[in-house]
């Protein structure tokens, strides 16, 4: 990660600032807007807009921008821009997240695997396709949260969404560990991505670790230490 960074805009609450940061595991992209924000009113003496362009599921770490004050109005733009994650696939294993926040559901053998048949079983995810959204989403359904609901072990049915994959390829594959790069349209869940490749395999499949390395012309290389961040102001 680099070490140099733009200087911060001094009273930065007043031009506003927009902020890149590579999110830690565990917290939720809301855990870095309110740290920013209580550190902002204190400095400043004043509440702040201050909002993220983009949510990071807790499991997720890399690339989370904050916009600060007048910025805060460049978030929706920033939010339309495509977007590139590096993620780690765990196949012959199911989960009701899709990812590793809940337990294992089914596990099936993957011994048969080979780089080839997982060529062959991620073609149909290249382009313009559809994509039904986990049920352990922030989505709302009738004004509550999707994942609420699926904690519940409420029924929860979301609509099929069109979403864009630019481009997706394998950075490695060492079974049962699948780690793709994928670059895609807003509103797209890359853990849908690693349920439904599971499912085209036949051996199902969860997300196991994600990493967002881009959005727009914005790179994680780029971002800060929200610790380093923080002691800067």
């Amino acid at each position: 990660m680099q070490t140099k960074h733009p200087p911060l805009i001094p009273q930065l609450w007043e031009e506003g600032d927009t902020l890149l940061i590579d999110k830690p595991l565990q917290w939720t992209s809301f855990d870095v807007v309110n740290k920013l924000k209580h550190k902002i009113k204190h400095l400043s003496g004043q509440r702040v807009k201050v909002g993220h362009a983009g949510t990071l599921d807790p499991l997720a770490t890399g690339l989370l921008i904050v916009c600060v004050g007048p910025k805060t109005k460049q978030i929706d733009q920033i939010q339309n821009a495509d977007k590139t994650y590096i993620a780690k696939i765990r196949l012959g294993q199911t989960t009701a997240s899709y990812d590793a926040e809940t337990p294992v559901l089914e596990e099936k053998s993957t011994s048969h695997l080979n780089l080839e048949s997982i060529k062959e079983a991620l073609k149909p995810f290249d382009g313009l396709i559809e994509q039904v959204p986990p049920a352990y989403s922030a989505l709302k359904i009738n004004g509550k949260p999707a994942y609420k609901m699926a904690r519940k072990g409420q029924a929860v049915e979301l609509t099929k969404r069109e979403i864009l994959i630019s481009n997706i390829e394998i950075i490695s594959f060492e079974n049962p560990v699948l780690e793709l790069s994928i670059s895609c349209s807003k509103g797209t869940y890359i853990r849908s991505i690693a349920h439904d490749l599971g499912g085209k395999i036949g051996v199902g499949a969860h997300l196991n670790g994600l990493i967002r390395t881009k959005i727009g012309t914005y790179h994680l290389q780029d971002a800060w230490n929200l610790n380093e961040l923080i002691a800067c102001f």
